[in-house]
Order: structure tokens, then C-alpha cells, then sequence
């Protein structure tokens, strides 16, 4: 009978470390735009049970806004040319048409004051002007509650400025993208 309960826990610890790599993973991918553009974004969402060892090249980096116009980050640190997967939640309750939030990396020496005099006619794409190539990358806009995910290539070692652009917010939700 030792033998038999010995064998049994054996088993069930082969059979626990055997199933402790089964990943589950569901991705769902929408890109927005030709994919050539600067306004191209591509939304992915995964959920794994194991680490994936791919995924150590990849910066997973999660920023928030609220309904105070503010960013919770006011710098982000990256390697060049690594994958970065940005996640942006609004920690806040109000909607989209009144405190609506994206997240935009501008190219470098982009004067903001100016993107966003531009980005406030956009209001048909998000408050991203079509017309400009001073976007590396941006999330869609959303509302309190809301959360969406972007991936993209890190650009070339540099300093570059992030923002909302929503009307007036880009003044106060700003940061710095330092790729090293």
C-alpha cells in the first residue's frame, strides 16, 4: 500500500510539472490604416499561463490617464529597436467626448504646441491629423473605464515627446520616450 500511495504522488507530480508549459494564448490583431502609414496601430491582446521566453525582448509597459488630465508616467525607457507593447487604461469615469484619451509618440523636434492646434481638427480620427508625418505611434482614443494596447518597434536611440491629444490635454499629458 506505501508503494501504491508513493507511485500515485510520483504521477501526479510528473503529470503537475508535465502541464505547467501548456500555454493558452488567444490574440486578436486589428490594424487601422494601409500599415504604412504613421496612423497605422496594430491592438493585440494575449493571455498566457506560462512565460514565453520570446518576450524578454518585448518592453511591456502600461500607462494611465484619469479624469484630472493626467498621465500616471512622465518618462518611458526603452532599447532601440525592441518591441514595445504599450498598454493605456483611463483610470477615470468620464466618457470619451468629454475626457477622452490616447496615447501619441511624436517624432523628434515635433513642436507640440503645433501637432495639437492641428490635432484639434482631427476630431473625425481621433485627434491625429492625417495630414502629418510626426507620428511614430498612437493608441485609438478612449473613454473612462477603457484600456486598448499597441505594439510597435522602438525608433532609433533619441529623446521623443508623448501626448494625449485631445483638445487642450496635450499641454499637461506629455512625457518623454527615451530610447537608449
Amino acid at each position: 500500500m506505501k508503494f501504491l500511495s508513493k507511485s500515485v504522488l510520483i504521477l501526479g507530480a510528473v503529470a503537475m510539472i508535465a502541464c505547467g508549459d501548456k500555454k493558452e494564448e488567444k490574440e486578436d490583431k486589428i490594424t487601422i490604416g494601409d500599415g504604412n502609414s504613421p496612423q497605422s496601430q496594430t491592438t493585440t491582446e494575449k493571455s498566457s499561463t506560462s512565460s514565453d521566453s520570446s518576450d524578454e525582448d518585448v518592453a511591456e509597459i502600461t500607462i494611465e490617464g484619469n479624469d484630472q488630465m493626467r498621465f500616471n508616467k512622465d518618462e518611458i525607457r526603452v532599447k532601440a529597436g525592441q518591441t514595445v507593447r504599450l498598454t493605456l487604461k483611463h483610470v477615470g469615469e468620464m466618457e470619451k467626448s468629454v475626457m477622452g484619451h490616447n496615447w501619441v509618440l511624436l517624432t523628434e523636434g515635433t513642436a507640440i504646441n503645433d501637432f495639437g492646434q492641428k490635432a484639434v481638427k482631427a476630431k473625425d480620427n481621433d485627434y491625429i491629423p492625417e495630414d502629418t508625418d510626426a507620428v511614430i505611434a498612437n493608441t485609438r482614443m478612449i473613454g473612462g473605464g477603457e484600456e486598448v494596447t499597441i505594439e510597435f518597434e522602438a525608433p532609433e536611440t533619441g529623446e521623443y515627446d508623448f501626448i494625449c491629444s485631445f483638445p487642450g490635454h496635450y499641454s499637461v499629458m506629455k512625457g518623454k520616450f527615451i530610447v537608449e
